[in-house]
C-alpha cells in the first residue's frame, strides 16, 4: 500500500524543491517544486523507497537553504 506524505507548512523563501530520501540520505528522489500557496501538499512515496519506517524530507528553498526533516511512520 502506498505511503502518503502531507506537508502542511514550510518556512523559508518560496519556491521550495521537495525531495524524499531514505533514512541515511543515500537515495533522494525529487518530488516537486511547490510554493506556499500549495499547502497542504500531498504526495506518495516513490515505490523505490516504499516500506521504510523512517524517511527524510529534504527541502531546498529559493535561497539555497536546506532543511532535513525526519518522518517516522
Amino acid at each position: 500500500m502506498p505511503t502518503n506524505i502531507t506537508i502542511n507548512d514550510i518556512t523559508g523563501s518560496t519556491p521550495f524543491d521537495i525531495y524524499i530520501c531514505n533514512s541515511g540520505l543515500t537515495t533522494c528522489i525529487y518530488v516537486d517544486t511547490i510554493t506556499s500557496s500549495s499547502f497542504p501538499y500531498d504526495f506518495l512515496v516513490p515505490s523505490i523507497l516504499e516500506g521504510q519506517l523512517t524517511y527524510k524530507l529534504k527541502v531546498v528553498d529559493d535561497d539555497g537553504c536546506i532543511k532535513i526533516l525526519t518522518l517516522t511512520l
